[in-house]
């Protein structure tokens, strides 16, 4: 029973992942394991056509994965790692688990163990994420190459150097899609409130921050560049931005949530 990868872990971001290796032909489903206890999340791993087990032990001796990808709670990871330790001879193990550095999986694993640590956010679930990937020193250029190509199925992805910078990866990209929903949220209340009808108001909201951002992503200007296109001089832009910009207020708040979070993280860390 050869794999090219076990997922350990199957819920909403394994499956989301697992579903869009498969679809985008990174991964053919006889190339994947799943180990997953839950029986309706294991019964939904099986429908996509891969292997799924509910524990670790039932993984053959001979599976010899190269990639041992954890999609679990960080507060059972730990737990969960050990009895994948056997496979260190072939795999390189990867972890989508906020705030666990990698000295913990070399702690769990040995100091010899190839260890990926990868932050995503919840637009991986359509394709649309962003991933942020770490590695030890232990991973090849190769194994690295081929993990980026993996995850790039959920979005793009992005390579640092230095693990510090996941605490603040997390409080941009990681925690930042709730920072889009509430300005969402905020500009539906807002529309509401200058008369708009509670629909209406949600769909203006939600298609302009989706087509604002579309437009940054394709365009080849600066997103300055493009808030100043918009901004006819003393036009209702112009009003709006007063507000916003005025003593850079929206700036203070944005840098001011992002350091919360990533002091945060730091914490959650230790």
């Amino acid at each position: 029973m050869a794999a090219k990868i076990v997922l350990v872990g199957c819920g909403n971001m394994g499956y989301a992942m697992l579903a869009g290796w498969l679809s985008s032909g990174k991964l053919a489903a006889n190339e994947a394991i799943v180990v997953e206890p839950t029986d309706a999340l294991r019964e939904r791993a099986a429908t996509l056509g891969v292997i799924a087990l509910s524990d670790a032990g039932e993984v053959a001796a001979d599976a010899a994965p190269r990639l041992v990808v954890f999609a679990v709670k960080p507060q059972v990871i730990l737990n969960v790692v050990p009895a994948y330790a056997r496979f260190k001879p072939s795999a390189t193990y990867v972890s989508v688990a906020a705030g666990t550095p990698i000295s913990a999986f070399e702690g769990a694993l040995g100091a010899d163990a190839g260890i990926i640590r990868c932050m995503p956010n919840t637009p991986a679930a359509i394709g649309k994420g962003m991933m942020v990937v770490v590695a030890n020193d232990n991973v090849d250029a190769d194994t690295s190459d081929f993990v980026r190509d993996l995850l790039s199925a959920s979005g793009e992805v992005a390579m640092i150097n230095d693990e510090g910078l996941m605490d603040a990866v997390t409080a941009v990209s990681g925690s930042g899609p709730a920072y889009v929903f509430h300005f969402i949220e905020c500009l539906t209340a807002a529309g509401e409130k200058a008369g708009l009808p509670v629909e209406t108001a949600k769909l203006l909201a939600m298609q302009t921050v989706y087509g604002a951002a579309a437009l940054a992503a394709e365009s080849r200007e600066e997103p300055g560049t493009l808030r100043q296109q918009v901004t006819s001089p003393n036009g209702t832009t112009a009003a709006a931005l007063s507000v916003l910009m005025g003593d850079d207020r929206l700036k203070m708040l944005v840098t001011e949530a992002v350091e919360a979070a990533r002091a945060r993280s730091v914490e959650l860390g230790k």
